[in-house]
């Protein structure tokens, strides 16, 4: 039996992940913040799920995340799921600091505790849900794109030293477009904001889970998204710059 561990795993992508992945026989380590969802998953499945509530901004996460693999009895998948983001063309302070925070710092903290548990081990496979925001500069949302693109160098700056170094870790970069989660719609109501190409999140888990099997090392969900960012990829910065993409 395998063992993964899921941050974020009581919504969204992460828990339709964990359902796939359980459903294919894995033992899941699940962790997030909100105890009571956590409880729920677990009475769920109470033979493959073990649970622990942690947040990754907290400074005991890594010790928190040691505990469950513990707990878990090993783990040879970390799928990292959790961040937060916002449209804030307003630049308001807290936003962009939490979003920093959360996606940068907590991100770097959890991947690179399980980077060290994997190097420790002997090999293992790190997955983690970045956003085709990384591909530019996205105006109304400065932070998240920013905190996008740092997770995909630092996952693409731990394959190369993982390749260097000759240990047996794998990445997979998983780049979605928009998703309906409750990071687009925090009150259930998808009315609320429009959002091109909306993916549901049960298709974009299937390909996820598809995409770690066959141990890709970037994956862009879907395929329209995929034509989009190579398109975006071309158009030069002085033209970028002056496109007005607030809605």
């Amino acid at each position: 039996m395998k063992h993964a561990v899921i941050i974020g795993a009581t919504s969204g992508i992460g828990l339709e992940v964990a359902k796939l992945l359980l459903a294919d026989g894995w033992r899941i380590g699940a962790a997030a913040r909100r105890a009571e969802l956590l409880q729920a998953l677990q009475e769920q499945y109470p033979e493959q799920v073990v649970t622990a509530v942690i947040d990754i901004n907290g400074t005991d996460a890594d010790a928190r995340l040691q505990e469950l693999i513990d707990r878990l009895g090993g783990m040879d998948l970390y799928f990292h799921a959790s961040g937060i983001g916002w449209q804030n063309p307003q630049l308001e302070a807290d936003k962009e600091l939490r979003t920093v925070e959360t996606n940068g710092l907590g991100f770097t903290r959890m991947v690179g505790s399980a980077f060290r548990y994997f190097e420790h081990k002997g090999g293992g496979h790190i997955a983690a849900i970045t956003s085709i925001a990384g591909t530019k500069g996205l105006g109304p949302a400065p932070a998240y794109s920013a905190t996008k693109a740092f997770q995909n160098t630092y996952l693409q700056a731990l394959e190369q030293q993982t390749n260097a170094r000759k240990l047996n870790i794998r990445f997979t970069d998983i780049r979605p477009g928009f998703v309906a989660t409750p990071l687009l719609f925090p009150t259930d109501n998808e009315e609320s904001h429009s959002y091109p190409l909306l993916m549901k999140t049960q298709p974009v888990a299937r390909a996820i889970v598809k995409a770690l099997y066959k141990k890709k090392h970037v994956v862009v969900i879907d395929g329209r998204w995929r034509l989009i960012t190579a398109f975006w990829r071309r158009i030069p910065r002085w033209v970028w710059r002056r496109l007005n993409l607030n809605q």
